[in-house]
């Protein structure tokens, strides 16, 4: 018998006498695996998996995409993002219309390609639209890092960045319900473990950080079955080749000398309070919105989109009015619908339009 059988065996004697138990994963790659590898067909019935705000790009709010779009229209003005940033929809336009019309938006690997063009192109003005949780925000911080003691001038930043406890905290004082949760591996790998111990400690929810192969994932939900089962919350780390208690020193040293926490917005969560990570006062040289002030354009999320709904938990993505209709993979009306780890991108690919 296969570990992942063996692990499939002891889910379902663990859930057996459970009342109806819902997990929430809050991580967008945790989204994309648990559909790619089919988890929630492993699960007895009663357990029910939804997805939470763990995808950096859906959450990026409408007007933090407005901001983006104001900067790349600018004349001279290079604007560096990764692939999945480039058809986040504001409106009718996106970063990927802007480039079809002309506009220097360019994708990249690392955030250090733009560092290379600006170097490359002293007459030019790069900017670099930093978004993403704890798990890309020291790269970000490298990249400042090096543009300052390079004395590179014509390169500054946009900060989405966000940090996710706060998150949680504001989704599970909310409308949202759920039992237990599934913690993000990666962003423990850079805060550590104890990021996460006020889930048990604040809300009485069974926690576990899970890595991201199938039995990573199975083991991190018996764990939680069994901590529901026997009404004793607290956080697991089931992803310990990775994750320590601690955490990367090295990548928080890097996050804390260059950025502070600020408020931020949310879709779907509204403003939450130091929920986000601006630059700090001392390197506003290097701060896209102070060397640009940039103009959005007032923006609304597209008629029928609920998206705001999918990353609460409140709605599973093929209830969307507009999914698999309207929005597709190919023409994406909503967020969750553009990055791979956005649970509609998800559900469609694996579990089909649901039409």
């Amino acid at each position: 018998m296969s570990e992942l059988q063996i692990l499939t065996e002891k889910i379902h004697k663990a859930g057996e006498h459970l009342p109806p138990t819902t997990i929430m994963e809050v991580c967008g790659t945790h989204t994309h695996a648990i559909r790619r590898y089919g988890i929630r067909q492993l699960l007895p019935e009663q357990v029910r998996l939804v997805s939470g705000p763990g995808c950096p790009v859906c959450v990026t709010a409408e007007e933090d995409i407005a901001l983006a779009l104001a900067l790349a229209r600018l004349p001279n003005v290079t604007f560096f993002c990764f692939g999945d940033m480039l058809r986040v929809p504001s409106g009718n336009e996106s970063l990927a219309s802007l480039r079809a019309g002309g506009a220097g938006v360019r994708l990249c690997v690392s955030p250090l390609d733009a560092l290379d063009y600006a170097q490359a192109n002293p007459s030019r003005e790069v900017v670099w639209y930093g978004v993403g949780f704890e798990t890309t925000t020291p790269h970000t911080a490298a990249l400042l890092e090096a543009a300052i003691e390079s004395q590179t001038k014509n390169l500054s930043i946009l900060s989405a960045h966000k940090t996710m406890p706060n998150a949680l905290i504001a989704l599970l004082g909310g409308e949202t319900r759920v039992d237990a949760l599934l913690c993000p591996g990666h962003v423990a790998a850079v805060t550590g473990a104890a990021a996460f111990s006020f889930l048990p400690e604040r809300f009485g929810l069974p926690s576990a950080i899970a890595g991201f192969e199938p039995e990573e994932l199975l083991l991190a939900i018996l764990a939680l079955l069994k901590m529901r089962a026997s009404g004793t919350p607290k956080l697991v780390n089931a992803y310990p080749r990775v994750v320590n208690q601690t955490g990367n020193p090295t990548a928080q040293r890097l996050v804390e000398t260059h950025f502070e926490p600020c408020d931020a917005r949310w879709r779907g969560l509204g403003e939450i309070p130091q929920s986000g990570l601006a630059l700090k006062s001392e390197f506003a040289d290097w701060d896209a919105r102070v060397r640009f002030s940039p103009e959005p354009k007032p923006v609304a999320s597209p008629n029928g989109c609920r998206c705001g709904d999918v990353l609460r938990g409140l709605l599973e993505p093929n209830a969307c009015p507009l999914f698999g209709r309207a929005c597709t993979p190919e023409q994406p009306l909503g967020a969750c619908m553009v990055s791979s780890e956005g649970a509609c991108a998800a559900y469609y690919q694996y579990e089909g339009a649901g039409l």
